[in-house]
């Protein structure tokens, strides 16, 4: 307990000495010490200049990107070698410029270099822009993403077109022009050479979205952490279509906390303030070695579904035989898994915080004030970290 506390008034400092020094608030805060970030403040430097350089503020339009004819080659039934497949087409097809920031060496510090925040404030995210490929480079690109992510409505692949689509709409309103708010402005990388044999992570992300699945040896040894937000929150129209991402994981998580009995409730209460998620970026070692809250052994069947459900819609993300995998694990541990929030039972107003923290499992949803748009209301973070293979196990 003490080392957990410890590393929570680190944390605290550290964060402070960063605002301090750059005028930014840190990218996440622990319960009741700090919260999210903004894009502004950042001092001038080489890196940020050269990504300045490189941000576009047009839609990619990711929905509505054809594939093209050129994946058939890579078959149709859907697995690894086919994902593998579709990774070398893409880099065949990319120019000297292009495959020198896609096909990047592996190393757990670049798999770290995620974040919230968006491309102008986080220069150091790896990477080739989106809006940097040809429109058939797009096409192979989202034959990637669908083969690695999940295919259900609001999840997986939908997920990550919807929340491209709310960087178009942040960059209606924003009017900070070095933020990056655009899909044109998320990134895609390959840390390691995609192959049967050795380790490689699927680097997929931008501004409130980090998808990180990492492969060793032909078989998914990681798919966390997985990072989502949203802005504007619960919904927004956009790109010809409702955008309703994290509205799913909302409402798991509020029939799930108002199913609880009095007793209940208070035993999962959390002590203190929640304003952020505290397992977000660059805070891998987060997560408190000391479970809080109500044991999952205290709910009973249907409370136990609900759980699962709101679990579902984290693991859901990735494609359907590795996310089977891990909810049978989660499944397995419930016994040692307990449920912790603060806040309102209803999830919609800000500093409403809900946490699942089993052995394997970490799950936070937060919410907290409006950041990005200039309109009024609350916008989520939501982190799914697995403690035993975030990256892989590479840690």
């Amino acid at each position: 307990m003490m080392k957990g506390k410890i590393s929570v008034l680190l944390g605290v400092l550290i964060s402070s000495i960063l605002v301090f020094l750059t005028g930014c608030a840190p990218q996440n805060g622990p319960g009741g010490h700090g919260g999210p970030g903004g894009p502004g403040g950042r001092p001038p430097s080489p890196e940020n200049e050269e990504i300045q350089a490189r941000l576009g503020d047009t839609s990619i339009l990711m929905g509505s990107v054809v594939v093209p004819v050129s994946v058939e080659a890579c078959g149709t039934g859907a697995g690894f070698s086919r994902l593998v497949c579709l990774t070398d087409l893409l880099k065949s097809s990319a120019s000297s410029e292009v495959l020198e920031l896609l096909q990047l060496d592996y190393s757990v510090e670049k798999a770290q270099s995620w974040s919230n925040l968006p491309a102008g404030a986080f220069p150091s995210r790896p990477g080739v822009f989106l809006g940097e490929l040809t429109s058939d480079q797009l096409g192979i690109v989202k034959a990637i993403l669908q083969e690695a992510a999940g295919s259900a409505e609001n999840e997986g692949f939908d997920e990550m077109v919807q929340t491209l689509n709310a960087d178009d709409y942040i960059g209606t309103v924003s009017t900070d022009y070095k933020a990056g708010y655009s899909s044109y402005n998320s990134k895609i990388a390959f840390l390691g050479t995609p192959s049967s044999t050795g380790t490689w992570q699927l680097y997929y992300g931008g501004h409130h979205f980090a998808f990180s699945n990492t492969y060793t040896d032909g078989q998914l040894s990681g798919a966390t952490p997985s990072f989502r937000g949203i802005e504007p929150f619960p919904s927004f129209e956009m790109n010809g279509r409702v955008n309703v991402p994290l509205l799913q994981e909302r409402d798991a998580f509020a029939a799930l906390l108002n199913s609880l009995s009095k007793t209940q409730k208070s035993a999962a209460t959390l002590d203190g303030t929640y304003r952020d998620i505290l397992a977000g970026p660059q805070a891998d070692d987060a997560i408190p070695e000391e479970q809080e809250g109500l044991s999952v052994t205290e709910l009973d069947e249907s409370q136990v579904a609900l759980l699962l459900a709101a679990v579902q819609t984290y693991v859901g993300d990735i494609d359907d035989a590795d996310a089977k995998v891990y909810m049978d694990r989660y499944t397995a541990e419930l016994a040692d898994t307990v449920l912790g929030f603060s806040g309102t039972t209803d999830m919609d107003s800000e500093d409403d915080y809900v946490r699942i923290h089993g052995p394997s499992l970490w799950i936070e949803f937060s919410l907290q004030s409006n950041k990005s748009t200039n309109e009024k209301g609350n916008h989520p973070h939501s982190v799914w970290r697995d403690i035993t293979s975030d990256y892989g196990g590479q840690l």
